[in-house]
């Protein structure tokens, strides 16, 4: 008897920090566009901050539902506490919609949760897992964690070659399974617990797009790791604006402060201003806060800087007061509506994998002051790869000083390499939109996934 077609319903369930929401909750959109239900589970600390009129939301537990980790105090108490309760309220989930013209059929987890696909199984629905770092990254840590290649490793280990992808020195590889091994035992185990049964899913998605990270010859090598490319997942109204009034991602864990922030630039010439933001999660030593406040400075450019208010006391004293003519700071912003703004000649970043894609889709050049996991793999593409931007480097204590920032910036600004920067950064803002637009490659990808698993229930690879 042939099948009777089911209607597609997706929940998709994010780890919740703003790294991992803003991508999985764009793809949410992206499915909701080609007429799929769409649900975010997300935890009940960060319902409140979404707001996606396409997407339902439902709540699920992580067993500390005030505050998560921070309430938790020890990662892996709240991993595991994630895995118990996070399993229980998503099965009810799925049955609160088994009998409804609407029954889930799929389950898109973060790959931070892979016990998300234990759920999918239990329940006879599809898993797929959703991978937020780059495609480079998620083959080196996979790597790992099938032993290809062994830890410690050390600096005459490399270059690691990987399969159809670009050689990674030492210091270009993800800090945890490095310099940082043995710092962090429980974000260890949480990364290579990613794939621990990634064979089982029906698929895995990575937010990045084709030719972006593959090595000259290499695309149709057998890859360590395998996946669909389906990004940028940037709102698509700075892309080919194919949903209506997509100009943001829908989730702020922050409020940014987008009128004041755009009045500012509207006061600078074209090109003029370096936009600095080094991501929701980082905290710099005050040293480099230091550094990075007097090479603003001795830059004589306008910058835009988003401090958080944890970290504004790192700031030197009288800094505030002595950059004010040239220099606005503020706790947060609307990332890709500054990135946009004309007056944005460069992107001062911690080439954290989603700011590291909005720059690259919107064309702006970048400095990349990398601080650990996979930030310095990130910085390696801009500088070396994409030739985008420059990388920022350490000294021998591990700081990056003020006259490295200075000539980074002016690098960028009015060095000899700057127009040829600008060209790249050109080149790969447009072969962003082609991906992300119909009949692209990451719109084909997502287009295969969607009408193979709406035929039918059941489990299967897409």
């Amino acid at each position: 008897m042939e099948e009777k077609k089911c209607r597609g319903h997706v929940v998709l369930m994010p780890y919740p920090a703003q790294g991992h929401l803003n991508p999985i909750l764009q793809f949410a959109k992206r499915l909701a566009a080609t007429g799929l239900k769409a649900t975010l589970a997300t935890t009940p600390y960060t319902v409140k901050a979404i707001f996606a009129p396409t997407v339902a939301v439902e709540t699920i537990s992580d067993g500390f539902d005030e505050s998560g980790s921070r309430q938790a105090g020890n990662a892996e108490l709240y991993i595991e506490s994630f895995k118990i309760n996070g399993s229980r309220t998503l099965s009810e989930i799925i049955h609160k919609y088994h009998d409804s013209d609407s029954p889930v059929n799929c389950i898109v987890y973060d790959s931070f949760l892979p016990w998300g696909l234990d759920v999918a199984e239990k329940h006879g629905v599809y898993g797929a897992c959703f991978f937020t770092n780059s495609l480079t990254v998620c083959s080196a840590l996979c790597a790992v964690q099938r032993g290809i290649v062994k830890l410690p490793i050390k600096p005459e280990d490399t270059p690691l070659f990987l399969p159809g992808l670009h050689p990674l020195n030492y210091n270009d590889l993800p800090t945890f399974v490095t310099r940082h091994l043995h710092a962090y035992p429980a974000y260890l185990s949480l990364l290579m617990s990613q794939f621990s049964n990634i064979d089982k899913a029906c698929c895995s998605f990575v937010n990045g797009f084709k030719g972006l990270e593959e090595a000259e010859g290499g695309r149709e090598t057998p890859k360590v790791f395998s996946a669909k490319l389906i990004g940028p997942m940037i709102p698509l109204a700075y892309l080919d604006g194919g949903i209506e009034g997509d100009k943001g991602y829908g989730s702020s864990l922050w409020k940014p402060l987008s009128k004041e922030c755009m009045e500012w630039l509207e006061t600078k010439e074209a090109e003029s201003v370096a936009f600095v933001s080094f991501g929701s999660m980082g905290a710099m030593s005050e040293k480099q806060m230091e550094e990075i406040a007097e090479g603003l400075k001795e830059s004589r450019l306008n910058f835009l800087w988003v401090v958080r208010d944890t970290e504004k006391t790192k700031l030197p004293d009288g800094f505030l007061e002595s950059s004010k003519e040239k220099g606005l700071i503020v706790p947060w912003c609307n990332q890709l509506e500054v990135l946009a703004h004309e007056a944005v000649g460069c992107f001062v970043t911690h080439c954290g994998w989603n700011s590291t894609l909005e720059g690259l889709s919107l064309g702006v050049p970048m400095v990349g002051v990398p601080q650990w996991t996979d930030q310095f793999c990130d910085a390696k593409f801009i500088e070396e790869v994409w030739k985008v931007g420059v990388w920022a480097k350490e000294d021998p204590e591990g700081v990056v000083r003020r006259e490295e920032i200075v000539r980074c910036l002016k690098d960028l600004v009015q060095g000899e390499r700057s127009q040829e920067i600008k060209q790249n950064a050109k080149k790969w803002s447009e072969l962003a939109k082609e991906v992300s637009s119909e009949g692209g490659s990451s719109d084909m990808s997502i287009k295969e996934f969607v009408d193979h698993f709406t035929i039918s229930r059941g489990n299967g690879k897409v």
